[in-house]
């Protein structure tokens, strides 16, 4: 039986199990695989004989300089999603940006605020730039971010169309946290769109709130079904 899985710090959120399971594949299985490290990564590959698998918080930007190949669109974006594992090679790909960008159904906006600096704000941008939306990434600490263009919290202005929450403050089991109090910033900032990537809770706090202020919202569950279909095309499943 082939194996595949997800591995990340905190996987208890996560419905990718259950997501792959409902396909029926044949002879095939997928478990989440929480790490403290990515210490002893191949070693775990070739023990447990992983075919393929995926890559959540924190380790989509570290796990690069431990893969022997990365395909083009993941290295432009400089983040990783999905390994393929063929004769103990192990490629990186990123199926995070084409999955956004296929779920992102109003690509007219001109300007979107990013929030967070990680792997999946990165692909998020990857995915803006080839629908020409401009962009600009948030971060608590700007002067340490290497994303660019990026500014603080503390230096949002009335001039997004849409709020993109690529962080994962809010998401189970801290599900009454928000990256960004909207009730706040209603006074100067009213966002047509607010797409937050988090799927656990399917309503987070942040788009509570955007409702509450007459705001459309969108969950991150149509982004996860995608990517982990693009996934499963790379394994040739």
């Amino acid at each position: 039986m082939k194996k595949y899985g997800l591995i990340g710090r905190k996987l208890g959120h996560s419905l990718s199990q259950e997501l792959f399971e409902t396909q029926g594949f044949k002879d095939a299985s997928y478990g989440l695989y929480e790490m403290e490290s990515l210490d002893g990564l191949r070693q775990w590959v070739e023990q447990e004989h992983i075919n393929g698998f995926n890559v959540t918080i924190p380790y989509k930007q570290e796990i690069l300089p431990l893969l022997d190949a990365v395909d083009d669109m993941a290295a432009e974006i400089g983040a990783v999603n999905c390994v393929s594992v063929e004769e103990g090679r192990l490629t990186g790909h990123n199926t995070d940006a084409p999955a956004f960008k296929a779920t992102f159904v109003e690509p007219f906006h001109e300007k979107a605020l990013l929030l967070g600096t990680g792997g999946a704000a990165r692909a998020v941008a990857y995915a803006l730039r080839q629908l020409g939306v401009d962009y600009v990434f948030v971060s608590r600490h700007p002067k340490r971010a290497t994303a660019k263009p990026v500014i603080g919290y503390d230096e949002i202005t009335p001039q997004y169309s849409v709020i993109i929450n690529a962080t994962p403050v809010g998401m189970y089991p801290d599900i009454e946290s928000t990256p960004i109090n909207l009730s706040s910033l209603t006074s100067h900032l009213s966002p047509c769109l607010v797409y937050d990537l988090i799927y656990n809770p399917s309503t987070t706090l942040l788009m509570r709130q955007a409702e509450a202020l007459g705001t459309r919202v969108k969950n991150g569950l149509d982004m996860l079904c995608r990517q982990a279909e693009l996934s499963w095309r790379i394994w040739g499943l």
